[in-house]
């Protein structure tokens, strides 16, 4: 099944759908989630939505390598802690380029896993901020949609450089 997994670019309309949800949590998708993880490790990331890989469904895994690989399904955040702090991010959607984004240290979401088990899940650290950030994907929306105008254009001219360069570094 990993063959038929592509991580779609910034550009690709299924980035910008809002996602919706998972209804069969049969063999199929269970195949999926574990097709995204082996792509997740392959392409080096921590987190990745279905949306990235062209799939409009509400769930992401992630593996912040610390020893356990996750599975959210229909996930909802409830909760975040009011203090903030900044951390670089990036994106396999927008490959090679990075930036500071300001979010929430600790969440809380409620989801649902690969066997469509609802769990509640209390997390800080990495594991907060790509919980966040594939969160966002399935609401339609990347990280540079974070940042102010000014630094937006900014990271999309560096990819869009970077692109036609052949994504090597300088």
């Amino acid at each position: 099944m990993d063959e038929i997994l592509e991580i779609v670019k910034i550009g690709d309309d299924v980035l910008r759908e809002k996602c919706t949800p998972v209804k069969e949590f049969d063999s199929a998708f269970k195949m999926l989630t574990s097709a995204m993880l082996d792509e997740l490790l392959e392409a080096d990331g921590v987190g990745l939505a279905a949306p990235q890989v062209g799939i409009p469904q509400r769930f992401f895994v992630v593996d912040i390598r610390d020893g356990k690989k996750y599975v959210f399904a229909n996930p909802e955040i409830i909760e975040t802690s009011i203090e903030e702090g900044p951390y670089e991010e990036g994106c396999l959607s927008i490959p090679g380029v990075y930036h500071e984004v300001i979010r929430p240290l600790k969440v809380k979401v409620q989801a649902r896993d690969e066997n469509g088990k609802l769990f509640n899940l209390s997390a800080d650290g990495l594991l907060a901020r790509v919980i966040q950030h594939e969160y966002d994907h399935l609401e339609g929306k990347l990280f540079v949609d974070r940042l102010d105008k000014e630094e937006k254009e900014k990271v999309l001219k560096a990819y869009e450089k970077r692109q036609k360069r052949g994504g090597r570094r300088k």
